[in-house]
């Protein structure tokens, strides 16, 4: 069987160096994501790359960009980091200039900080490894003292615990990227730091604007955006678990009960989830991962994640192909597991759509009947998004013909997104070509059960009515 749960690798200088690409799309990487952070030049370099490449091994690869993000920083160091002592006075000033810091102060990008904190807050620096209790606000400066010291060096990230700062989501960087994504096709567009509804409806609306219908992602990093979780996965095309700010915002602790919540939230609204940061985080240098870091990943496949990401470990790190294909191992290993192919998902609930309640027929038939493949042909893939929200061991191949639709199906757990154009076939012509383009790949054989879902007419959106079981013949 195919491995079911997808593979998102974040392209850097590791990926960029000759064949790197290539090799980590054939160890298994199903979307690529690409930071907005590395410049407009580099965007369309490795766009570029993804496409030649993906058309040069038949594959379809879907293409995420990562939004910046508001800069909640430090500034720099007159001379590049100091160390800072526990119980020791320490200035973040917002009126510093960028280059001026000391031993006992330090500028800070975002100059709104001064307003969002209160005495005795927590701030956060470098991911949590230095910790400050706020002692005095003046009209400038931000006066601490130091409870977990150690190095700090230049442009380090400040959280605040417990969230609340008043940053934008999207900053006017975001916006003029928004018009690169558009420019560049991207299948999804991911939005860092949303705190509700509003910030991604507004991201999805900069798209429309530019021409795009790339789908947004939420990233869950703010711990205002826990409590506001169903409503920002309904405006949203999925979410993303980011687990590095959100650990730093909400306590590390927390966050493995915060991840199972968000799978399980964005999958009974019908929208795809990724986990990401620090999965394989020893294999930037090392050729094995932890046993710990096996577990993890297991564990979001246990839970129905749709897709694992990897960060700096495919951006930069020594063994892209190697940790791409290790990931891949415990994605099937895990999937073995009939758990994660047993499913009472919505079973007591009345469904308002038609082509919901085919998805729903489909895979609760598939998994009584011996079925080989599931074939969706798709206008918008939403009803092979359905179909994957069941727990099921049978692949769902999405058919279409549309571009847009075919890259959004590569972040979605069990389906296999294939170009098929039926719009000059009669019905039963199209069935037949289906079976044919299956059997060509190797997915099925004579003999094998198949079952389709589709729409009495093409072209519609939402318009699935149909299922039909077909024994494969030798067309």
């Amino acid at each position: 069987m195919p491995r079911r749960t997808k593979i998102v690798a974040t392209l850097g200088p590791a990926t960029d160096a000759p064949g790197v690409l290539e090799s980590i799309i054939k160890a298994g990487v199903d979307v690529v994501r690409i930071n907005f952070s590395h410049g407009t030049d580099m965007v369309h370099t490795r766009v570029n790359a993804v496409r030649e490449c993906a058309e040069k091994l038949g594959k379809q690869i879907g293409i995420m960009g990562d939004l910046q993000g508001p800069k909640i920083r430090i500034s720099r160091f007159q001379k590049n980091k100091i160390l800072l002592e526990k119980g020791a006075q320490f200035i973040l000033d917002a009126d510093l200039a960028a280059n001026a810091g000391t031993d006992i102060s330090v500028g800070i990008d975002y100059k709104r900080l001064v307003n969002d904190v209160f005495q005795n807050d927590t701030l956060l620096l470098d991911d949590g490894r230095i910790v400050l209790t706020v002692k005095k606000i003046d009209s400038h400066q931000i006066i601490c003292q130091v409870v977990a010291g150690g190095e700090l060096s230049n442009n380090k990230g400040i959280n605040r615990l417990g969230g609340g700062l008043s940053a934008d989501a999207l900053t006017e960087k975001d916006k003029e990227d928004i018009k690169t994504a558009a420019e560049t096709n991207m299948d999804y567009v991911a939005v860092s730091f949303p705190r509700d509804a509003n910030d991604m409806l507004l991201a999805k609306q900069l798209l429309r604007e530019a021409g795009s219908n790339a789908g947004t992602i939420a990233k869950i990093e703010r711990a205002e955006a826990i409590p506001n979780i169903d409503a920002i996965i309904l405006a949203s095309d999925g979410v993303m678990v980011a687990r590095g700010d959100l650990a730093v915002e909400i306590g590390e602790v927390e966050v493995p009960a915060a991840q199972k919540h968000i799978i399980n939230r964005a999958r009974a609204l019908n929208k795809p989830v990724i986990t990401a940061t620090q999965m394989m985080e020893s294999m930037i240098k090392s050729p094995i991962p932890t046993r710990a870091e096996v577990s993890d990943v297991a564990n979001a496949v246990l839970d129905q994640t749709d897709a694992v990401m990897l960060s700096a470990e495919s951006a930069v790190g020594i063994y892209p192909e190697k940790v791409v294909e290790t990931m891949a191992r415990i994605c099937v290993a895990a999937e073995k597991n009939r758990s994660t192919q047993a499913s009472n998902y919505r079973v007591e609930v009345q469904f308002s759509r038609i082509d919901e309640a085919i998805a729903m027929a489909a895979i609760y038939t598939a998994n009584h009947l011996g079925i080989r493949a599931i074939i969706g042909l798709t206008e918008s893939g939403d009803t092979p998004l359905m179909m994957s929200r069941l727990r099921t061991g049978i692949p769902i191949y999405g058919l279409s013909n549309h571009l847009p639709t075919l890259g959004k199906m590569t972040l979605y757990r069990d389906v296999y997104p294939l170009p098929f154009d039926n719009t000059h076939l009669s019905l039963e012509e199209t069935d037949a070509a289906c079976i044919a383009l299956l059997k060509s790949k190797g997915f099925v054989n004579t003999g094998d059960i198949v079952l389709f879902t589709k729409g009495d007419h093409t072209g519609i959106h939402g318009g699935t009515n149909t299922l039909k079981i077909i024994q494969v013949q030798d067309y």
